[in-house]
């Protein structure tokens, strides 16, 4: 039988902290630009996503990369080379999506046109676009009031 704990109340959270609450935070930057498909500097690329994606998690944000979620699909889907039709039909669909999904991008690294062009992108969408990991607010998590008060518990189906 399972269990599941509900708050009879919302979180509070109040208006300083609204705007200080964690982003969904898209990290775009070079993935094949520049690489000529190495995959050694393609897999580099990723490594910078990854560390700078950890530092965004420490600031209190749940960063994402693209990368992250197209890649295995890629790779399941048979695709057999880095821009063949498979790769890049997925690769787009997840990119877009996450895009919707994204509060805000942070533009990395060097010249690539598909990092511009989700720049340009979320900026059409009015979403906010950071250019250095420093311009991205922490998360002040003292700012966030929860009432843990009046528990109840409701059970589902087994």
């Amino acid at each position: 039988m399972k269990t599941t704990t509900l708050f009879a109340r919302e979180p509070f959270i109040t208006p300083d902290a609204r705007s200080q609450r964690p982003l969904l935070i898209l990290v775009a930057a070079p993935y094949r630009s520049g690489t000529d498909d190495d995959p050694w500097l393609v897999d580099a690329n990723v490594a910078v996503m990854a560390e700078v994606s950890l530092r965004l998690l420490r600031a209190g944000h749940l960063p994402v990369v693209c990368e992250w979620l197209a890649l295995p699909l890629i790779e399941h889907a048979g695709s057999g080379q880095i821009g063949d039709q498979i790769f890049n039909s997925i690769f787009e669909t997840v990119a877009a999506e996450l895009l919707d999904k994204c509060d805000a991008i942070l533009r990395i690294g060097g010249p690539s046109d598909d990092a511009d062009d989700v720049v340009a992108t979320a900026w059409n969408r009015g979403k906010t676009v950071y250019f250095a990991l420093e311009d991205v607010p922490p998360v002040q998590t003292a700012a966030i009031s929860i009432n843990r008060g009046r528990r109840r518990s409701v059970r589902g189906p087994a």
